[in-house]
């Protein structure tokens, strides 16, 4: 039996869809810029599906989204020339940034309604194998739900469209992701070291994270598919429609006679909308040609996208 995703539970994309005793937290946002915000309430959606694909209680899972939509909520501190840099920060930079997540949690410990959700803003930088931020701890010392957001924060981050870099496509992000996911190469071990070190036996981030999303990016494109489907098989029927009048407009091009010119005009016009023009015909047709074409291209890209990653492993 095939897994399902359900897109209108209470935790599922969007804030409306939460439970009532969440939108403080949410309203948290507002504070953000708007590409912080946008970067927050996408991390919550892949948060919330990751949840779900672990089987996770649906109690945990509100949890966890909420922690999600939070969990850069200490970047309202972060100077601006900083937050909003076009380009790469510089060390002196990159060290402040950091400072959100120890920002974030003492915001959340200060406010009763905010400590529950601590554990997102102060965690979702830390690695499994110690090699994250603010402490450097290592897997049995990061909160479950830190783990998740992770792997959703950095996907969320290397799929957008940054100021400083251009979009990357999603195999080539899953193919990122799965990298962070492996342990560290063995280079040196003292003789005699039977038990391996943490930054040997893990990767920054949890393998079975990732394989759930490898299953949420599957669906959202094949979500793309089908939506795309549904308007190739309208511009179909477009084509089909504008064939026809075609067929008349060059009649009324090869008649002699101005009656049977008007005539075939009419028959033409019979099928055009309103806002459509007979001289038109031939331009429009040529129009719609090129978009089907390109739309069953696209298709034919994201069906090789899917088949690449059921291909992954991790």
């Amino acid at each position: 039996m095939s897994e399902e995703f359900d897109f209108f539970s209470k935790t599922s994309l969007k804030s409306y869809n939460l439970e009532d005793k969440v939108r403080y937290q949410l309203a948290l946002l507002d504070g953000l810029d708007a590409y912080t915000r946008k970067h927050s309430e996408n991390v919550a959606a892949i948060t919330c599906r990751l949840c779900e694909y672990l089987k996770l209680e649906e109690d945990f899972t509100v949890y966890c989204t909420t922690c999600a939509y939070i969990h850069d909520i200490g970047k309202i501190f972060i100077p601006p020339e900083i937050l909003q840099k076009p380009t790469r920060l510089t060390d002196e930079e990159f060290e402040i940034m950091k400072t959100h997540t120890t920002i974030g949690y003492k915001m959340c410990m200060q406010d009763p309604k905010l400590r529950p959700y601590a554990a997102g803003t102060l965690y979702h930088h830390e690695a499994l194998n110690g090699t994250g931020y603010p402490n450097g701890v290592t897997a049995k010392d990061i909160p479950y739900e830190a783990q998740i957001i992770r792997v959703a924060d950095e996907f969320e981050a290397i799929t957008a469209k940054r100021q400083y870099k251009t979009h990357v496509g999603i195999v080539d992000a899953l193919n990122l992701i799965i990298d962070d996911a492996q342990p560290s190469p063995i280079k040196s071990l003292p003789q005699g070291l039977k038990l391996l070190s943490d930054e040997v036996r893990y990767g920054k981030i949890d393998k079975k994270i990732v394989k759930c999303l490898f299953k949420t990016t599957i669906d959202d494109v094949e979500y793309e598919i089908a939506s795309r489907i549904d308007y190739i098989d309208y511009l179909k029927e477009e084509i089909k429609r504008m064939q026809t009048a075609m067929k008349y407009y060059e009649k009324m091009e090869a008649a002699s006679f101005p009656n049977k010119k008007d005539y075939y005009r009419q028959y033409a016009a019979g099928y055009l909308r309103p806002h459509e023009k007979v001289e038109a015909i031939p331009d429009t047709l040529q129009e719609l040609k090129a978009a089907l074409a390109e739309k069953q291209d696209h298709i034919e890209q994201l069906y090789s996208e899917v088949r690449q990653i059921r291909h992954l492993v991790v």
